[in-house]
């Protein structure tokens, strides 16, 4: 009964375009018809609690009953998330700016809450920066980001005005990225997503992802028509980069040419090390996606998320028949 009513749910809040959209991506892939499929992305939605965009990212059209129980789903992403990190703690990782506050000797920037900040303290803050970052401090996905130029002819009253104007209370230093990733994308910071896991004082990597920006956008996120590679444990690209905004997979960045796959990440094993000692910090925290930017000199904390996506690790184009991350979580966490 408790899984038609999630179903009724999820049924009431889906947006039909985007259903419309994923069903003719998934037929135009698979070449099934599209009234079988919707049946049975509506099954998997009853019996796996896999909605119609998780069923396309899963492959659930290329893969049958078994391999599709060893996928770790939104539901149990959430069950784990309220298991086994802290609800108090949980805030911490919401808000931006307690986040910066707790990790500020592994974030490798200067940054500014403006709600404490005359126009001279600003000012201070962004001379001599050719640009800095103003954030939302509890938005996601990249929303309420923007990459602001500051130039001799800046007003900082007017420019501290609005950006407090907008809830874009959060101002941080641009960091330099690492060259050998400029070679992907240079237009922005393109971070790695690495997961972590701990119980009983040990923490491990449950998986790790380079997320790499489009060239058109300061950030990479998905939504941003950014794209994402599965890394190994020696921090090389495994597979063509996956890109949502063409629901398919790219050889090489369209704007830069470079190659994903056999990429090297530098200073990957240091990034290990710090998203570790960052968990270990928070033993409170059993389960968090770190995101991390890896400048010149080291790697560095962009933020934390309390509710990690669970989807970019188990995307059928790199897993292929390997499957999900279900086993995994349940071998590290008993049956989640």
């Amino acid at each position: 009964m408790s899984r038609i009513k999630t179903l009724l749910r999820r049924i009431a809040r889906m947006s039909f375009d985007r259903l419309r959209s994923n069903l003719n991506q998934v037929h135009e892939q698979s070449g099934r018809v599209r009234l079988v499929l919707l049946c049975d992305m509506l099954w998997c939605a009853l019996r796996y609690g896999v909605g119609y965009l998780d069923y396309n990212v899963f492959g659930f059209a290329f893969i049958r009953g078994k391999l599709r129980r060893t996928y770790f789903t939104m539901n149990h992403n959430q069950r784990l998330t309220l298991r086994v990190n802290d609800a108090a703690m949980r805030e911490l990782f919401i808000d931006k700016i307690r986040f910066n506050s707790r990790f500020d000797e592994h974030l490798g920037r200067a940054w500014l809450d403006l709600r404490d900040a005359d126009a001279d303290t600003f000012a201070a803050f962004i001379k001599d920066k050719e640009s800095f970052f103003a954030k939302k401090p509890n938005d996601c996905g990249g929303n309420g980001i923007e990459k602001i130029t500051v130039t001799a002819e800046t007003d900082v009253p007017a420019l501290l005005e609005g950006l407090l104007h907008n809830g874009q209370i959060l101002a941080e230093e641009t960091l330099l990225q690492h060259p050998d990733l400029n070679a992907l994308n240079p237009a922005g910071v393109n971070t790695l997503r690495l997961c972590t896991v701990q119980k009983d004082g040990t923490a491990k990597i449950m998986y790790a992802i380079l997320r790499v920006g489009s060239g058109k956008s300061a950030v990479d996120n998905v939504s941003a028509g950014g794209m994402y590679c599965p890394v190994d444990e020696n921090g090389v690209i495994t597979a063509d980069a996956f890109c949502d905004k063409v629901f398919g997979t790219l050889a090489v960045h369209p704007i830069t040419r470079a190659e994903f796959k056999g990429f090297r990440i530098p200073l990957f094993a240091a990034a290990i090390s710090l998203v570790l000692k960052a968990a270990e910090e928070t033993p409170e925290m059993g389960y968090v996606g770190w995101d991390v930017a890896i400048t010149p000199e080291k790697p560095v904390l962009i933020e934390g998320n309390a509710a990690p996506s669970y989807d970019m690790s188990q995307n059928y184009r790199h897993v292929g028949s390997r499957g999900g991350n279900l086993p995994e979580f349940e071998a590290f966490f008993g049956q989640v």
